[in-house]
């Protein structure tokens, strides 16, 4: 039982330490991790969040008075499992900075404007097939400090909770040809490009609104040899 939940030993998954990941370089564990044996009451609980989740909350862009400036954008796809099976009932979380390329956050105080008719943060939970549903704003690319001229590529933060905290997924979906990726040590420090490959959505023109807005598939799949990657933050 003590491995139902791990993902340890996964070659998708970033190291702890990326030499060109700054930050990870004081946050990287200096001794070697300590196991701790999962229990019944962590593996069967406590569920976060799902009973309050209101359909509303995966429109980002009624989320205020008016509409947000920006690109509308539909992010959809599925949640399923290394057999291809679809996982019900998990609870998706999206955040993500504006259109401006910035976060409504204390933290981030670099010059780009904050849109007063959007949040940023999102929420959702799969349905019977494991489909999952967004309307949001596509994101800017950002500065980041890490080296000179650090630019983020656009990306959307995701994080999924299933039956437990144990079973809790943090990643980042991309956009496609995006030419801020050679250069981005957060998403090169998933060290298999074919993982890196499946952290970038993929344009979806049946899904598409005609005048309305584009749409993007994003399938995130927890375990086996198609994992979707952990966020380096939270690997």
């Amino acid at each position: 039982m003590d491995d139902v939940y791990s993902r340890a030993g996964s070659r998708a998954d970033p190291p702890y330490l990326v030499a060109d990941y700054v930050g990870t370089r004081i946050r990287a564990p200096q001794r070697p991790l300590i196991l701790i044996p999962q229990t019944l009451s962590e593996i069967t609980g406590p569920v976060y969040g799902h009973s309050d989740v209101l359909p509303e909350e995966a429109d980002l862009t009624k989320q205020h008075a008016g509409e947000p400036l920006g690109e509308r954008i539909i992010v959809k796809g599925r949640v399923l499992d290394e057999a291809g099976r679809p996982v019900p009932n998990s609870l998706v979380e999206i955040w993500q900075c504006n259109a401006a390329g910035r976060y409504r956050h204390v933290v981030d105080q670099h010059e780009a404007p904050l849109d007063p008719n959007f949040t940023g943060a999102g929420r959702c939970v799969t349905d019977a097939d494991g489909n999952y549903h967004f309307v949001s704003i596509k994101p800017g690319a950002y500065p980041w400090r890490n080296h000179p001229n650090a630019w983020r590529p656009a990306h959307i933060h995701l994080s999924l909770f299933g039956p437990s905290f144990l079973t809790r997924l943090v990643t980042q979906m991309y956009f496609p040809g995006d030419p801020l990726f050679r250069f981005d040590p957060i998403f090169n420090s998933v060290p298999d490009p074919k993982a890196r490959e499946r952290m970038i959505c993929r344009f979806d023109l049946e899904a598409t609104r005609p005048e309305w807005a584009l749409a993007y598939h994003f399938d995130i799949v927890l375990r086996g040899s198609r994992a979707t990657p952990l966020d380096a933050d939270h690997a």
